[in-house]
């Protein structure tokens, strides 16, 4: 590795060269640094000096095909808010299902009559998934997942309570249906209401099935709600075309895929909307910015900035309503399996790719997560009964065969803008281990007595733990900086994945 970093503490470290306006806080231990590349982008970003006191990056930073800025970090600026630092996928997150399933109720051969039902309910690759009117894409664009409650008779408990701003970005605004469509165009939405309901097929999104093997923090884990032994279910997944398409719009960034430049040409030439002309400017900066190193920004007081906003909140709705679809989806399996209806609580629902005004270091600032969570201790919970007394949960999966944790955030924890990573993060290099097939990746599966379902791309063995971080050394320097307190570890039991 050709960059220094000089030491804080033994999972702290500090990176900055002459030209860098901020420094970047790395918060991991010297063995799970970044690659070079991954430097190279982070001095990048850290020359612009609309960025506010430093980048903090957890210890799962790691460069992504086709990004500016690495996963796994957290960004402020004031006033400005800049869109190429976070991925082109709102509102990809992760919730935490709780179940009343244990080792008494629940036999192996169960576990693969569910998910053998599940590979059917729960799609990871489908054109149409669940379909909803064009109405409704409206409402759940500016409501969240509340309309779905009712129209699908949802019952998974604490559905709102427990999600991130209660399922819905526009929790503090009114907003009507023309200032959506003033910034997003009506034809995402006639695809949008067919694409709720979907896995997805796109990098490591998953649904598990766990188990409670340890229990780190008694009192805890008793207000939490689970227990050694108890079944949990972790689901992965974004907001879906919707959410990419109308992130698209506003960030400059090379269409991977011919159907996403044929639908945003087609969709911003049919752009109704009475802020075209401002559209229009957004879109000659996009094409200024697509190439260059600097990143592009947007006044949060003018027209662009307003419009990206809403539009950016528009794709993260659509990523709680795939979320609660899914997991009515998981609930109707069970029961049909079961032949009872299994009682799903939600314990929480975070997103893993968001921007949100919040106070830090006594400033008002924008704070971008990119592949990174929020981990807020319960003094800034003091809002929601239960995570007032625990802080905000926060869950750290590794690979499909490899231990993951159940923490909640703490008040010391200012250095990551109380963010916490979303998983242990990529190697820089596999390890030798690695499975070279599926045939492999299924034998290893095995042997970590960890049941492996659909697995029909050919990239799932990227998912195999040789390419990940180790689990338990991401963990201790998550506690050493007080970035979470751990409440309990689990265990991989059957992994649902394209």
């Amino acid at each position: 590795m050709k960059y220094k970093v000089k030491d804080i503490n033994a999972h702290k470290k500090e990176f900055q060269l002459p030209d860098m306006k901020v420094p970047v806080i790395f918060h991991t231990g010297q063995e799970l640094l970044p690659n070079d590349h991954t430097f190279e982008q982070l001095e990048n970003l850290a020359k612009d000096d609309r960025l506010f006191h430093h980048i903090a990056a957890m210890s799962d930073v790691h460069p992504k095909k086709g990004r500016k800025n690495p996963t796994g970090t957290a960004i402020a600026s004031q006033n400005i808010l800049m869109p190429q630092i976070n991925d082109t996928a709102p509102n990809c997150g992760m919730r935490f299902l709780k179940t009343d399933l244990n080792e008494e109720n629940l036999s192996e051969e169960q576990i693969s009559d569910i998910f053998r039902q599940l590979v059917e309910a729960v799609p990871t690759k489908k054109y149409f998934g669940t379909t909803i009117s064009h109405q409704m894409a409206l409402d759940v664009a500016r409501f969240g997942s509340k309309p779905l409650l009712d129209h699908f008779q949802i019952r998974t408990k604490n559905e709102l309570e427990n999600t991130y701003a209660n399922g819905n970005l526009f929790r503090d605004q009114k907003i009507s249906q023309k200032d959506i469509l003033d910034c997003v165009p009506s034809l995402f939405f006639h695809i949008g209401k067919y694409r709720l309901g979907i896995l997805g097929a796109a990098g490591n999104h998953f649904l598990d099935l766990m188990k409670i093997t340890e229990i780190k923090d008694e009192k805890l884990a008793e207000k939490l709600g689970v227990k050694k032994g108890q079944y949990i279910f972790l689901l992965h997944t974004g907001s879906g075309l919707l959410g990419q398409y109308a992130s698209y719009m506003y960030t400059p960034k090379k269409k991977e895929h011919l159907s996403q430049q044929i639908i945003l040409k087609l969709g911003t030439t049919l752009f109704s909307s009475q802020k075209k002309r401002i559209y229009e400017r957004v879109s000659q900066k996009l094409k200024e910015y697509k190439n260059r190193d600097e990143f592009l920004g947007y006044d949060e007081n003018n027209l662009e900035g307003q419009m990206f906003l809403v539009a950016h909140k528009t794709a993260a709705n659509f990523g709680f309503a795939n979320r609660t679809i899914l997991t009515d989806q998981i609930d109707r399996t069970l029961e049909k399996v079961l032949g009872r209806q299994v009682e799903l609580d939600l314990l929480y629902d975070n997103t893993h790719i968001s921007i949100e005004k919040e106070n830090h270091f006594g400033q008002d600032v924008w704070i971008h997560r990119n592949g990174a969570v929020r981990a807020n201790g319960p003094s800034r919970m003091k809002d929601h009964s239960l995570f007032s007394q625990t802080g905000e949960p926060v869950f750290i999966p590794s690979s499909m065969s490899t231990p993951a944790y159940l923490g909640v955030g703490t008040d010391n924890n200012e250095s990551t803008f109380f963010s916490a990573g979303h998983g242990t993060g990529r190697r820089a290099e596999a390890q030798k281990d690695r499975a070279a097939d599926k045939k492999e990746l299924f034998e290893k599966m095995e042997k970590s007595q960890v049941k492996l379902f659909n697995a029909k791309s050919k990239g799932v063995i990227n998912q195999d733990s040789a390419y990940y971080k180790d689990v338990e050394e991401v963990i201790s320097g998550m506690q050493d900086n007080q970035i979470i307190k751990l409440a309990a570890k689990m265990q991989p039991v059957a992994v649902l994945m394209y």
